[in-house]
């Protein structure tokens, strides 16, 4: 269908409608604003919005009032309310730190980001130091949350710093008063009983890596001192089992796992879903294998294009709701965050899909030797002889990290309204820019979204959700509205109050 062939523009009456994009989704036309509301339209109701041929009482324009698409009927402080709610993350800094405490792994994974070291290298380590500094800047953020994400290389390397920061931010946190959580990104082969008691004492959330069956796990991360496969599902159903005997709701806490999809995994969709509902996980997401690190030199063998992606997460999103209408309640990660923005009036603020991106006032990260950086991804750029997202150090003052002229033009280059392609997209109040990803692949902090295989993921993505949502029988729209439920994971919340038995 084109759309010449629908509007004439001699017809249209401009003041009628709100500002709007549209875009052909199956058999209708899928019409949103920008505060994200949206609307399947037929071509003939298409005409009639752009003409203003509707009155009260005929149906459809009872339909385009409730979707905010008829000027006259929009209570505009309601929305301007409404606005600032959903985009409440602008009004404060960063809430995820990622703090890298070592280049140190046992792992030697194929496609991975970190610029990693041998176990030896103990000189790559962060340092108490480096590590009380940067935690000084987390508690400066203007953000009333933060997480301290822990990373690597392994993490579990460098335990004694690690204690060390949540003591440290546990005692900083008694007279700031934030919500503190923190989460353990690691492999999970060094971990011991003791330290599972530590973790689990100071609440905090461990997540991992879980590429898919033994075979696929183990060809793509590659462990020389023993079974990477069995190791990380051994550690996650022991760590589940720990939640559960402390009474607490397993469909809410668990180890958290990703996959990262290479070349191998193609055809293994339905293997790598059934290996994470073996493992008792409640989400799977389907990740892509992105342009850094190791994985940007081992593409021959572990590379693939966005259509064979694509296609990949098709096929395991179907299966995934097949899943779910036979009663195994798992859900595809990226699809139940887009759902969120699309079926609620929530914003979960992922930062991949946020308009500024995530770079520099979403999240920032700490690399071992005190450089700071717009992100995880700054940081893998850097990894690769590459200091363009250097923002600074755990030496410089806050004041500098978040206005200096780098953060200044990551946050103009995020914005989906200065990309001539965003600015008429259907999918624009849903989606976000990665300026780290723009720069890796096209060479610029802008990046050209008709060009860009981002935009090529997150528009096919979309049109999937969106052509799914669009003839969904309510069997199928309740198990969408159950991945867009949300509940605070009070439990990984540190108390405010309480300094910790090992406080200094």
């Amino acid at each position: 269908m084109q759309v010449s062939d629908v509007i004439s523009l001699g017809r249209v009456k401009a003041d009628f409608a709100m500002p709007f994009n549209h875009r052909v989704v199956g058999q209708h036309y899928l019409v949103t604003n920008d505060l994200g509301d949206h609307l399947f339209l037929t071509p003939d109701e298409l005409r009639r919005l752009s003409e203003g041929a509707t009155v009260p009482g005929d149906g459809l324009y009872e339909r385009l009032t409730a979707a905010n698409l008829i000027a006259a009927k929009v209570d505009v402080k309601a929305q301007a309310d409404r606005w600032k709610r959903k985009h409440q993350y602008l009004f404060y800094g960063p809430t995820l730190h990622a703090f890298v405490l070592t280049h140190r792994c046992n792992h030697g994974c194929q496609y991975c980001h970190s610029s990693i070291v041998g176990m030896d290298r103990t000189d790559t380590d962060m340092s108490i130091e480096t590590a009380e500094r940067a935690v000084d800047l987390v508690f400066q953020t203007t953000s009333p949350g933060v997480n301290i994400e822990f990373q690597g290389g392994e993490p579990l390397a460098n335990w004694d710093v690690l204690q060390h920061i949540v003591e440290y931010a546990r005692q900083k946190n008694a007279l700031a008063g934030k919500t503190l959580s923190f989460s353990l990104v690691t492999n999970l082969s060094l971990m011991d009983d003791d330290k599972l008691d530590y973790l689990i004492d100071r609440k905090v959330q461990l997540c991992t890596s879980l590429d898919g069956p033994e075979d696929l796990h183990n060809k793509i991360r590659i462990y020389k001192d023993g079974n990477a496969h069995a190791s990380v599902v051994g550690w996650m159903k022991k760590i589940n089992q720990r939640y559960k005997d402390m009474g607490l709701d397993p469909n809410l806490y668990r180890v958290e796992a990703l996959p990262t999809i290479t070349k191998p995994g193609l055809t293994r969709w339905k293997d790598i879903v059934d290996q994470y509902v073996e493992v008792g996980c409640k989400a799977i997401f389907l990740r892509k294998l992105d342009p850094f690190g190791f994985a940007s030199r081992s593409y021959k063998t572990l590379g693939y294009s966005m259509d064979e992606f694509l296609e990949f997460y098709a096929n395991a999103a179907e299966y995934i709701l097949e899943l779910n209408k036979n009663g195994v309640q798992v859900m595809e990660r990226h699809a139940a965050l887009m759902l969120a923005k699309i079926l609620t009036d929530q914003e979960p603020n992922y930062l991949d899909l946020r308009s500024p991106g995530g770079a520099c006032v979403g999240q920032i990260g700490y690399a071992p030797d005190g450089s700071i950086y717009s992100s995880d991804e700054g940081r893998f750029v850097a990894s690769m002889g590459d200091e363009m997202f250097k923002i600074g150090t755990v030496n410089d003052t806050y004041h500098h990290l978040m206005t200096n002229a780098q953060t200044r033009a990551m946050v103009m280059a995020g914005l989906n309204d200065g990309q001539p392609d965003c600015v008429n997209c259907v999918y624009k109040p849903w989606c976000g820019q990665q300026v780290e990803y723009n720069y890796k692949t096209q060479g610029s902090l802008q990046g050209r979204m008709r060009d860009s295989v981002w935009c090529k993921k997150h528009k096919r993505v979309f049109d999937w959700l969106m052509a799914r949502v669009e003839r969904a029988d309510p069997e199928e729209m309740k198990i969408f509205e159950r991945w867009t439920s949300t509940r605070v994971l009070d439990h990984y919340l540190q108390d405010r109050s309480a300094l910790g038995d090992n406080a200094e």
